[in-house]
């Protein structure tokens, strides 16, 4: 391995040689015979060279200027040099030389690269690590090139081999981050050559490979070198992850108990294999669990238990004890084959995973318009979020999600211009974690809601445009609102109190209460409060309140819910409810209602609503005698199995945690059978409904428990 390069990344000096400015008005810009009088001897300097005011370099520089910071991390300046008009240097010469940027170490030029190259951060970061990793990072073209590099380094190296389909994508970039991490330890080659990889082996060869061989142990120059895949996407993250586990010793010997046992493996996420062995078998069993530990490797960590077993003594294992060496390897090979693919079952989640990555890497060049939002820092967030009502977003600049997010953010600040008091600002948690560390943001994106003399409230909602903005808008006003008169009441019913937030809230709700009943309102008031943002909330206690009860035919204290789509409002009793309970009714009541249809008379098209039905289905279904969401007259209803009260079932189960997994769906005769088999034991057969139906109540209460949480942390934050 060459050293030169040791030398030069220690010298390298973090530091940035320019600044960029985004205004000449602002700070003048460095003349060229300026910059190379800053140079110093052996440090990297990528240097762009612009006439003023040239809206054609507009993009690049904005990329250049994103790319400022990720080399800096590597100890390489960036510098943008103006080109006046009476300069003579050659870099500032025809139009040519002006689509250019050039990598300096101090003032010797090493590369140039045509600025269509360097399209983003990762192709500049890229290009840049990859001229100043030349001697570390060998790029070939040949099956030749490889077999050669290959000879060369057995019983010397090992080589890390990765193919890349371009050079300059965000794979080449996470494989040059870590050659310059690793470039001395190891021999990285790189290639683009399809033909190459598939010399290799039959892996798909669609997507970005990095293999690992292993040379050094090889001494017979005939014998070929061990290849073991990276299985996992080519990110810094988990290169580096992969190169720790092929530095983590083949074979471990321990002994005692296996459950103190700790490596490298396990601290990061992969199996242990313990092969049990003897002092009298040693030899054989070390040679048996060597070969296991080279066909496992990557996939598990392997490590040879001896135990020495000595009379009246018991040792209860209790781990997978397997007798066969290749059921062994497939046991883990297919584990490890059912947690890569566990993630891609649910395809809708899949689906939504890559719109997600695909959005945000198509609309990289989109503009938004962020000066509608004010970007907070640890110096100026507790001050503004003080001097006026804020919403503020928290977000990771790296995230996929967060990115996304903020477009949304910005859509919302697009409507809101003009028209409301409330600040909008956001805090990019990758500069400033301390700010978001004291806030109680542990997860990105979040948004939070400060008031002046309130504690911060979380928005717990869709990641939407719309939803977001409902949100905002209904927290306009304080739920829940003191209603003063009977006529108010109607004018809040009819939704006529606030015409601007009926398209935001279909559905607004008022308590009545007596005023003797204090407890009632106070849980009543407590439950408008986790609302507040969601829907809006009423409340009304004066003595003319019996009108009011009269004319709805309710007791108090009671629930009125006026859904104003359908120009129509619902009575509701509270008798012997709390929080909980309240924020459950609205929460209910709030959710849209199934639609009532026939697939066979309506004639429609099975394929566009077998959505609809939420059950597990076990046995065929005949489409067209099938009816969805039909509510069938009592004398029609005979089950099966005897009926039981499933609502009675599912608030029971309220109160217990959700700690078994939904039942595997059984055949309907199997189910008869069993019943006939043990007519008396029905505690069974409700202890298994109730767990089926706990899936579908921990939907309805989860949120109640969520937004207790949420609050619960904003009460210690400011």
């Amino acid at each position: 391995m060459s050293s030169s390069f040791s030398v030069f990344r220690a010298g390298i000096s973090f530091v940035m040689m320019c600044i960029f400015y985004t205004s000449a008005v602002d700070s003048p810009e460095l003349s060229p015979q300026k910059f190379f009088s800053t140079l110093q001897p052996g440090k990297a300097t990528l240097v762009y060279f612009c006439q003023p005011e040239c809206p054609r370099t507009s993009v690049f520089l904005e990329e250049l200027n994103e790319a400022a910071k990720p080399l800096q991390d590597y100890g390489i300046s960036v510098a943008k040099v103006n080109c006046i008009t009476e300069e003579t240097s050659r870099y500032c010469g025809s139009e040519k030389d002006l689509m250019k940027a050039y990598l300096f170490r101090g003032n010797i030029p090493l590369r140039e690269f045509p600025t269509d190259t360097l399209f983003d951060v990762d192709a500049i970061v890229a290009h840049v690590l990859f001229a100043l990793l030349f001697n570390e990072v060998k790029y070939i073209t040949t099956v030749g090139d490889l077999q050669n590099i290959e000879n060369a380094l057995k019983g010397k190296g090992n080589i890390a081999f990765s193919y890349v389909r371009a050079i300059g994508t965000p794979e080449h970039r996470a494989v040059m981050e870590a050659a310059f991490v690793y470039g001395t330890t190891y021999q990285f080659v790189l290639t683009t050559e399809i033909a190459l990889l598939q010399s290799i082996g039959p892996e798909d060869i669609e997507y970005p490979h990095l293999y690992f061989f292993h040379c050094k142990p090889v001494l017979d120059l005939t014998q070929p070198c061990r290849r073991i895949l990276m299985r996992q996407s080519l990110t810094t993250l988990n290169i580096h992850q992969f190169i720790k586990i092929m530095e983590a010793p083949l074979l471990t010997e321990v002994a005692g108990d296996p459950r103190q046992v700790s490596t490298v493996h396990l601290q990061l996420g992969l199996p242990l294999v313990f092969i049990v062995g003897q002092q009298a078998t040693y030899e054989a069993d070390r040679t048996t669990a060597e070969w296991v530990a080279w066909r496992l490797l990557g996939k598990a960590g392997v490590l040879l238990l001896l135990r020495y077993f000595k009379h009246g003594i018991e040792t209860q294992v209790e781990f997978l004890a397997l007798s066969h060496i290749d059921l062994l390897v497939f046991h883990v090979e297919s584990t490890m084959n059912i947690e890569e693919t566990g993630k891609y079952e649910d395809m809708e989640e899949l689906n939504i995973d890559d719109e997600v990555e695909e959005t945000v890497y198509r609309d990289r060049k989109r503009q938004l318009p962020l000066e509608l939002t004010v970007e907070l820092t640890e110096e100026t967030f507790h001050e503004t979020v003080t001097a006026s009502d804020s919403i503020v977003l928290f977000y990771a600049g790296w995230q996929a999600v967060s990115m996304a997010f903020l477009q949304s953010y910005i859509d919302v600040a697009i409507k809101l211009k003009g028209t409301s008091t409330m600040l909008l600002a956001r805090v990019n948690c990758a500069d400033w974690s301390h700010v978001c560390t004291k806030q109680n943001v542990t997860e990105f994106p979040v948004v939070k809601m400060y008031k002046e003399g309130q504690n911060p409230v979380s928005y717990t909602g869709m990641l939407g445009t719309e939803d977001l903005l409902k949100f905002i808008q209904l927290n306009r006003i304080s739920c829940p609102v003191n209603i003063m008169s009977v006529q108010e009441a109607e004018e809040y019913l009819n939704g006529e109190l606030y015409k601007d937030l009926i398209s935001y809230s279909s559905m607004s709700v008022l308590g009545l209460f007596s005023p003797a009943m204090t407890r009632a309102k106070e849980e009543f008031t407590e439950a408008g409060s986790y609302l507040k943002g969601y829907v809006t909330t009423g409340i009304y206690s004066e003595e003319d309140v019996l009108r009011l009860s009269s004319k709805y035919t309710v007791t108090l204290p009671a629930l009125l819910l006026a859904r104003h789509k359908e120009g129509k409002i619902e009575s509701v009793p509270l008798v012997n409810v709390h929080v909980q309970d309240i924020v459950q009714i609205i929460t209910n009541a709030s959710l849209e209602t199934f639609v009532k249809f026939n697939l066979k008379q309506d004639n429609l098209r099975p394929s566009e609503y077998i959505h609809v039905m939420g059950f597990y289905i076990c046995s065929s279904l005949t489409l067209d005698s099938t009816f969805l969401a039909e509510v069938l007259p009592a004398q029609e209803w005979k089950p099966p199995l005897p009926a039981y009260d499933f609502l009675s079932m599912m608030d029971a189960a309220a109160s217990e945690h959700l700690t078994r997994k939904v039942p595997e769906c059984i055949k309907e005769t199997d189910m008869q059978e069993s019943d006939k088999e043990q007519p008396d034991d029905k505690s069974a057969i409700t202890e298994e409904s109730t767990g089926t139906l706990k899936m579908k109540h921990l939907s309805r209460s989860s949120w109640f428990e969520e937004a207790k949480k949420v609050l619960r942390h904003d009460n210690k934050e400011l």
